[in-house]
């Protein structure tokens, strides 16, 4: 396979992983996909957002997050976002640390 179609194949499977955490399943919230999976939608957002900048192009990571939530991340919070129990937020310390790093 040559580069093109390879790097075409991969943003088509990445505009279908969001549509279907954005349209399909809107009510997983990222606390289950860090613990579950190791990383959230913030973490895509910021993978999106570090491979603009690497490509010289300047965005926020508030940018970067309403591409990827499909609005405003303080919308999706407050349309989507539940709270989590104290079972799930230790679980996430662990995965965030694990998958990501020490929290700032």
């Amino acid at each position: 396979m040559d580069d093109t179609t390879r790097i075409e194949l991969e943003a088509a499977a990445f505009r279908a992983l969001l549509h279907h955490l954005m349209e399909k399943r809107p009510d997983v919230q990222n606390i289950d996909l860090m613990n579950l999976g190791g990383f959230c939608r913030n973490c895509l957002s910021r993978w999106y957002q570090e491979a603009a900048n690497a490509k010289g192009i300047p965005m926020t990571k508030d940018e970067a997050r309403e591409i990827v939530y499909g609005m405003p991340y303080a919308d999706w919070v407050a349309q989507t976002q539940t709270e989590a129990d104290a079972v799930k937020k230790a679980a996430f310390d662990v995965a965030f640390a694990e998958n990501v790093g020490p929290k700032p």
